[in-house]
């Protein structure tokens, strides 16, 4: 080797060892880059100071406990006792919570020596360990207090609202009533409404106790009454998530139906002619294009709200992914066993149905379990807008922006159904295409 040869190597090695250095100091400064543009482009600083924990704090507790509301209207004196605050959650008449005493004077028993006294006149008294006493008396929509100009975090306070925020529960006062809101772990009513006869009463004593119900059985009378929860609308969901998976069926295998004979004339091999082709692609591009939440509004215009307007926005979406996808399967059959076929002197359509469909089979069963899956996520989403479907009644949940915890059971219950599709179509998968799934 020659000294030119060997300066030659040595600078091709520098140069080599040079673009190494670059990339290593470069690809670092390229990220730095990036994540410095998204904290000034999203506004990364706003977004700290305007996040609100005490409400970050109310929401995840509301999501695994539920609260029942003591509320006394100041315009004529009533009480009322309901979970969540609703009237499908209210106690009956005569009845209120253990915690909850007095007549004249009815006193809330908080925890943790929290109490809170409803006073003739519309006054009210807070006394809060550590703290002292709160009075408060509401006159018209004016709320006049004892306390001081400087108030800790937890206590917000206006002439016209104050609100009381501690471990064990918290107070509102207004004009118009005062509401006092205590916590407790767990989604009451769940199984049973309060006007259930089998509120409270244990499992083993509905299968084999004594009659509860004297008009029903025990186990009878509980299915009922808990698939007709008004408050947990338990048949409602089950209606919902079959309009879902409904929904994500008839868009998938809709999709199918259509796209495989239009696939082949997508295909060169089966269609000479260009411009058939090239116009069978651009419509294949077209539809699949447009994204299936496109669709879904533009369908929700044409044929109003319903799960069938969301089947269809899936059905336009697929028809042109499994367009391709089955196009160029079609492209890659094999010529022998298409041959053999048409030794036996079949016609073009047998010559399709036997030596061309057993071929792809595998591949478009594959394609469309895994959309089907997939669509039935998608289909959530579509139902908020199309009103129908499970994806419905978590919207509606989200913006009451109180009932957090119907928002996780629905969650809960989406990942369920999820889950089941995601092995069901395993399943499939292993039974019609003899893969086994992993």
């Amino acid at each position: 080797m020659t000294s030119l040869d060997i300066q030659t190597t040595k600078a091709l090695a520098e140069g080599l060892f040079r673009r190494k250095r670059l990339f290593a100091f470069g690809l670092p400064a390229l990220i730095l880059v990036y994540f410095t543009y998204i904290f000034f482009a999203f506004d990364v600083p706003s977004l700290v100071q305007r996040a609100n924990m005490d409400n970050a704090r109310t929401l995840t507790s509301d999501i695994w406990s539920h609260k029942v509301h003591v509320t006394r209207d100041n315009r004529n004196g009533e009480f009322s006792y309901a979970v969540e605050g609703e009237r499908k959650g209210e106690y009956p008449e005569g009845e209120r919570p253990v915690w909850v005493s007095g007549t004249d004077v009815v006193t809330v028993d908080l925890g943790g020596e929290t109490v809170v006294r409803f006073l003739p006149d519309n006054r009210t008294e807070v006394d809060i360990p550590g703290f002292g006493l709160i009075e408060a008396q509401a006159e018209g929509r004016t709320i006049t207090t004892n306390l001081p100009s400087q108030l800790p975090d937890w206590i917000n306070a206006s002439d016209r609202r104050v609100a009381i925020t501690t471990p064990e529960g918290r107070i509102t006062l207004t004009g118009s009533r005062t509401e006092v809101f205590n916590y407790f772990a767990g989604w009451e009513l769940f199984w049973f409404t309060l006007d259930s006869p089998f509120h409270g009463v244990g499992v083993g004593q509905i299968v084999f106790g004594a009659q509860i119900d004297p008009d029903r059985g025990n186990i009878s009378g509980a299915v009922s009454d808990f698939w007709h929860n008004k408050m947990w609308r338990h048949k409602d969901i089950a209606w919902a998530l079959g309009e879902t998976i409904l929904m994500a069926f008839l868009g998938t295998m809709g999709a199918a139906m259509i796209a495989l004979p239009l696939a082949f004339l997508a295909a060169k091999r089966f269609t000479p002619i260009l411009l058939l082709r090239a116009a069978t692609r651009r419509l294949f591009d077209f539809v699949r294009g447009v994204d299936a939440l496109i669709w879904t509004v533009v369908l929700a215009r044409a044929f109003g709200p319903g799960p069938l307007t969301g089947a269809l926005a899936i059905l336009i979406t697929d028809t042109g992914t499994f367009g391709k996808t089955f196009s160029e399967a079609l492209e890659n059959v094999d010529d022998k066993q298409i041959e053999g076929v048409t030794s036996t002197g079949a016609k073009p359509f047998q010559r399709y149905r036997f030596g061309v469909i057993p071929q792809v089979v595998p591949i478009l069963l594959a394609q469309v379990l895994y959309f089907l899956e997939s669509n039935t996520r998608s289909a959530t989403i579509i139902g908020a807008i199309t009103g129908g479907g499970i994806g419905l009644m978590l919207t509606q949940a989200i913006q009451t922006q109180k009932d957090w915890e119907e928002v996780a059971y629905y969650i809960v219950l989406i990942i369920m159904m999820v889950m089941l599709m995601d092995w069901l179509s395993g399943w499939l998968r292993g039974k019609l295409i003899g893969a086994k799934d992993g």
